[in-house]
């Protein structure tokens, strides 16, 4: 792809889907392999949630550190969520089985979260890791190709293909194991992919243990409308990052922000629809990432640096959403809270939107 897609941009979405076959794909991907259908599972919670809880030693005695996987469940149980995501890595037998025990216990759903095996020397660790996951109860297992954003990352299109054709082959060594154990493999679209981008990968692998981890608002910062990632990327997803989104400009481009669910840009019950619709499977998890607003360099020419082109038209169509859509009043921010403060907007953020899911979207 030579450049971002534009916001609304269908008409080339549809000629990218008949050219190169997704939309027979997104028809007949099968999720026979998929549990059937859960009844009253209400929305979950991915540990980046508990962006400065996760760790033992970051609570406080009103807002206990979150050690691992089994704390992370109780707490989630606590506050109403109907399960979790969280990172599988280096899990031993013993403790995998604790979690299933307190999984079944609780009565919550579990989704793994997973780093891809960059060589062949981490395909057996990676293995390990999968089988633990099974044990603990997870039938998908999340993972990202790229841990920061791409216009940040690499510096030339050439380094950006680099990192693209590693990840593939990244991929390609982990279907044979999630294959063999059963697993779903779920690639996020996490800042480094455009949405179509994203479906061609998971259709090269010609694989149905390989999906998409659907991020609802990740692809704002490249320049694409929520809602046309949303209907690219869930006919070939198998798990959710569920949040929405508010933006301001600023002089370099706009300021991106996680804020409570319904407060932002996402149509959520209609995304939520399209999910649905496409796999009656899937679940809802929650990453509602109280921080600092992320600033989306698009006016800079560094911003470019990874596309064969700039596209005005792109740029213009994105920063015409900004402003239409401009949020009233100041972003949330965490410098000058005190360490207890943003524990409490962390929780509060949290617990306000399983609220919304349950009241707004359905999802009890």
């Amino acid at each position: 792809m030579k450049e971002p897609s534009a916001f609304f941009e269908s008409n080339s979405r549809r000629a990218f889907l008949q050219k190169s076959g997704l939309g027979l794909l997104a028809l007949t991907m099968p999720f026979t392999s998929l549990p059937k259908p859960l009844r009253g599972v209400g929305m979950g919670v991915v540990v980046h949630s508990y962006w400065s809880r996760w760790g033992a030693n970051k609570g406080s005695d009103q807002y206990p550190g979150i050690a691992n996987a089994i704390e992370l469940m109780q707490h989630c149980h606590s506050i109403g969520a109907g399960g979790v995501q969280v990172g599988v890595k280096g899990w031993a037998n013993d403790f995998a089985k604790q979690v299933r025990d307190e999984r079944e216990k609780l009565g919550l759903y579990l989704e793994g979260s997973i780093g891809l095996p960059k060589n062949d020397e981490q395909v057996a660790v990676f293995e390990k890791d999968v089988a633990a996951a099974k044990e603990a109860g997870a039938s998908v297992l999340r993972t990202a190709c790229l841990s920061g954003r791409r216009y940040e990352t690499f510096d030339s299109a050439e380094s950006y293909q680099s990192f693209k054709q590693e990840s593939i082959q990244a991929i390609q060594r982990a279907e044979p194991i999630v294959r063999k154990h059963k697993m779903k493999l779920a690639v996020e679209n996490h800042k480094d992919w455009f949405s179509l981008e994203l479906v061609e990968i998971i259709e090269n692998t010609g694989s149905e243990w390989v999906g998409a981890t659907l991020d609802f608002g990740n692809n704002v910062s490249l320049l694409e409308h929520p809602m046309e990632v949303i209907r690219n990327l869930a006919p070939v997803s198998f798990s959710t990052h569920v949040k929405d989104m508010a933006v301001r400009e600023y002089e370099g481009g706009f300021l991106l922000s996680e804020v409570p669910l319904g407060e932002g840009i996402v149509d959520l019950e209609e995304a939520v629809k399209l999910c649905q619709k496409a796999n009656s499977t899937i679940r809802f998890s929650l990453e509602m990432i109280t921080r600092d607003p992320l600033k989306v360099p698009c006016k800079t020419d560094q911003y470019w640096q990874t596309f064969e082109e700039k596209s005005e038209t792109t740029l213009q169509s994105a920063m015409d959403l900004v402003s239409e859509n401009r949020f009233a009043g100041d972003l949330p921010k965490l410098e000058g809270l005190s360490t207890e403060e943003k524990f409490a907007n962390e929780e509060n953020n949290i617990i306000a939107c399983l609220d919304y899911s349950k009241s707004e979207l359905g999802l009890t």
